[in-house]
């Protein structure tokens, strides 16, 4: 192995979604020749750490940890840090070592009016082939004529990689990599001739930067060579004020020929301990220091959600550069402490404690400990690791001021991602919300708002020009620049993401008891998504098997087909799908419940109210005893589809109960029983909360094993495949409502069922921090698989029912009282 000053890049090759790779060919181009050359990023990044390993290191101090024996082989073993704005995957190599960046504002596309002009005057012929039963001329026409202008989005990219090499070093001892939720720090350390080398590396909200720390136990034995590099698109360059600094600058083409790209910048500051520091043609090269502190940041011309195109005005070289020198101006010691003091004010407001794990397993590495349960070895521990890892992630990619979780929440890698990184809006950035509220994590929430706010103008005026209707609407999709037509296809001719939207401002709501927040965000978004679906509303004529009901035309169940009766092929278009059905009432009620608390538009209730009446009921089919997906009871071509959408009214809403609604309860059931225990990650993922729904603890355990043991990455990732984050925000709030459930309501008063799914597999544990609809926080310990001791803090007041197993208590709380139950719900 060769010690001289190298770059060695080599091609990571997924191949069929799996860990195998490509081995990479030695490189042998000088340092600076190397990192000019434009790599081929045609598997993953372009990475290789050179430095054989050998040791067997002890598993990192800390409970909450993610820890390993070797760097990550790829991207999807590399370590998240974020803070919000900015992403860091940590590789952790040793003579080579990569962090891969991403700014949640790097977004290609530019804002535009996509809406058809063709499609108001199509949507009767659309409406009339579909009730006449003929779908195939329906979807052709509406194709044509109702697919937004162009259908397409752009994505969301990677901003680019820092690219380190230790020169002289042909190996390490006692390595390990380790990332601690609680800290959100990623450490890295080896031995390597007799010196211990640590790295310390996270990214910080209030200095609004990514930190890294290199440290070295020899005096003057650090020596680091590093670049910026993207794929396309950026040069990187010495920093013209600052001869310790680096810039990555580029532009993205201009979509559109006429409004120019997003201008980004990525910015790294190196400041030594010893040693001295060069710069040439943006190479920075570190030698004989003791420690080096990088601190590294970026910024785009993205102007802000609803603002409009790039900003000309926007300078992000500059805005870096200010960044940068106020997080130099503070010692590493204080830029530390800002980063815990804030990370842990969120983080530590949720403890959970699943039972323990045999103790060899708790010692094991992440990898091998995954691998294990796999093959069928109990490990509580891991199910509490994921649970708070899901939060972690949640924190890292969703913070009040920055733009909402994506696909990927905030990390991606490539220029353009799966499903181009996008804000999914028929369940997958819904579901990166879901444990938001109930994991204590609510200020995480308000980035979704914040989209919801910014698609109002641009969905207004597609709900005009295309439904002549009211109010807002959004798609399947949308992006950061207020897309709100029909993209890809017909299966994008689904008008119901605002309204799915909507129910998480009232979930909001109902959490804090946050009156202002009703009135002035909630209720304005929810009554413009209700507008719109009053308007696209429309009678199911004589003849349908809803004849004078109220049903959606067009309408398709995400993302499912069916059989035509004919057998002569399948469609997806139809009218009257259920889940339109469970989310068009969920909204209205929920409408109909803000304006009373709001005494507020008691014309615009009415109309609600006459609509409710009129909407085309949930029904089972006579033949399999199941909810029924579509208006018809068609056969679909795949029975397991990683979409259970006509379960909406089971979960997330609470239209289907097994108390208030028993027969519906059990077709649901028949429902998930025939779709499967496998799936996609998040199609695992929502089931799981179904079963929770059902209050079936140990089926939901069982799919919660099979999202573990089939569908996550070794750095825990969720995977589809490819790696789409919502399946790990699916799984944290399963698990929280395995503990707590607070949807129900007796007569208008809130029941918290304290452990109302608890899997055998949990027989013992602890809970504190858990939130509840109706402004309650719950705490709960069990022992043998019952409640030991409950706390309930009542931050509004108000009348509540404390349910568990067959135990039940009404109490009338004040603000600030705080209940302490014994295991039959008497007070202690």
């Amino acid at each position: 192995m060769q010690s001289t000053n190298h770059l060695h890049l080599g091609i990571a090759i997924i191949l069929a979604g799996s860990a195998l790779h490509a081995a990479p060919a030695q490189d042998t181009t000088p340092l600076m020749s190397a990192w000019q050359r434009i790599p081929r990023y045609d598997g993953d990044l372009p990475w290789r750490d050179r430095a054989p390993l050998s040791g067997n290191a002890a598993r990192p101090d800390g409970k909450l940890l993610l820890w390993y024996r070797a760097p990550a082989k790829d991207w999807h073993e590399a370590l998240p840090l974020g803070n919000g704005h900015l992403g860091a995957m940590v590789f952790g190599g040793v003579a080579d070592e990569c962090i891969q960046l991403n700014d949640d504002t790097l977004w290609d596309g530019v804002p535009k009016d996509v809406d058809n002009p063709a499609a108001l005057a199509a949507l009767p012929d659309v409406r009339r082939l579909l009730f006449a039963g003929d779908s195939l001329a329906a979807a052709s026409l509406g194709q044509k004529a109702m697919l937004a202008v162009p259908p397409r989005i752009k994505s969301y990219q990677s901003l680019g990689e820092l690219y380190l090499e230790a020169p002289g070093l042909e190996g390490a001892t006692n390595y390990v990599r380790s990332l601690n939720l609680d800290t959100a720090t990623a450490t890295v350390r080896y031995t390597a001739k007799g010196v211990t080398y640590q790295r310390e590396i996270f990214s910080s909200a209030p200095a609004n930067a990514t930190i890294a720390r290199f440290t070295a136990d020899k005096p003057g034995a650090l020596e680091l060579t590093m670049t910026l590099k993207r794929q396309a698109e950026a040069t990187c360059i010495t920093d013209p004020a600052n001869p310790q600094a680096i810039q990555l600058n580029g532009q993205l083409k201009s979509v559109d020929g006429k409004m120019p790209g997003l201008r980004f910048n990525a910015s790294v500051l190196a400041l030594n301990e010893g040693g001295n520091v060069t710069n040439t043609n943006g190479i920075l090269t570190i030698k004989g220091a003791t420690a080096v502190t990088l601190i590294i940041t970026s910024a785009t011309n993205y102007p802000g959600l609803g603002q409009g195109g790039p900003d000309p005005g926007r300078q992000p070289a500059a805005i870096a550069a200010a960044t940068l020198k106020q997080a130099a101006s503070q010692p590493y010691a204080k830029l530390l402490a800002a980063h815990l003091t804030d990370h842990q004010k969120f983080f530590r407001r949720l403890h959970l404690e699943l039972g323990p794990a045999p103790a060899e397993t708790e010692q094991l590495p992440t990898i091998e400990r995954l691998q294990r349960f796999k093959t069928g070895q109990p490990d509580p521990g891991l199910s509490t690791l994921y649970f708070q890892y899901g939060r972690y992630l949640l924190l890292g990619s969703s913070r009040p001021g920055t733009m909402p979780a994506n696909l990927q929440g905030l990390w991606a890698w490539k220029l353009v991602n799966p499903w181009n990184a996008d804000f999914h809006t028929n369940i997958n950035i819904q579901m990166n919300y879901w444990p938001a509220e109930m994991t204590n994590l609510a200020e995480c929430h308000l980035p979704l708002f914040d989209l919801m706010d910014s698609l109002v103008k641009p969905g207004s005026r597609t709900a005009k020009t295309q439904y002549n209707a009211r109010g807002w609407v959004v798609h399947h999709l949308t992006d950061a620049w207020g897309f709100s037509g029909c993209a890809d296809g017909v299966q994008g001719i689904w008008p119901m993401g605002a309204a799915w939207m909507a129910r998480h401002t009232w979930e909001h709501y109902q959490f804090s008891g946050d009156k202002k927040f009703l009135q002035t965000r909630a209720w304005p978004l929810m009554k413009g998504a209700a507008e719109f679906i009053l308007d696209f509303l429309v009678e199911a004529p004589a003849g349908t098997p809803v004849a004078g009901k109220l049903v959606t035309n067009p309408s398709y169940s995400p993302e499912n087909s069916y059989y035509l009766p004919d057998g002569k092929g399948k469609a997806m278009f139809t009218y009257g799908c259920t889940m339109d059905l469970q989310i068009i009432r969920d909204l209205l009620e929920s409408c109909l419940a803000a304006g009373e608390i709001l005494n507020t538009d008691a014309a615009f209730r009415a109309e609600c109210t006459t609509a409710l009446a009129r909407l085309a009921p949930v029904r089972i089919s006579p033949q399999t005893g199941r909810i029924m997906e579509w208006v018809e009871d068609y056969k679909e071509v795949d029975p397991n589809h990683r979409h259970t959408s006509h379960l909406y009214g089971l979960h997330p809403a609470n239209q289907i109960s097994p108390v208030t609604t028993p027969e519906l309860a059990a077709a649901a059931k028949k429902t998930l029983l025939a779709r499967g225990d496998f799936g996609t990650g998040w199609g695992l993922a929502w089931k799981i909360n179904m079963w929770t729904r059902l209050l079936d603890g140990d089926h939901a355990y069982l799919l919660l094993n099979n999202l573990l043991a089939t569908r996550t990455l070794n750095n825990l990732f969720d995977t589809h495949p490819p790696f789409q984050i919502d399946g790990n925000f699916g799984a944290t709030a399963a698990i929280a409502e395995m503990l707590l459930q607070s949807h129900a309501s007796d007569h208008g008063t809130r029941i918290l069922q304290i452990l109302p799914a608890l899997p055998t597999a949990w027989p013992v544990g602890a809970v504190t921090g858990l939130r509840a609809r109706g402004g309650f926080e719950v705490a709960a310990t069990w022992q043998d698989g019952h409640l030991v001791t409950a706390k309930i803090i009542s931050t509004l007041g108000g009348p509540v029912i404390i349910q568990c197993g067959s135990h039940r208590q009404r109490f009338d709380t004040q603000p600030g009282q705080t209940l302490l139950l014994n295991a039959d719900l008497t007070p202690q």
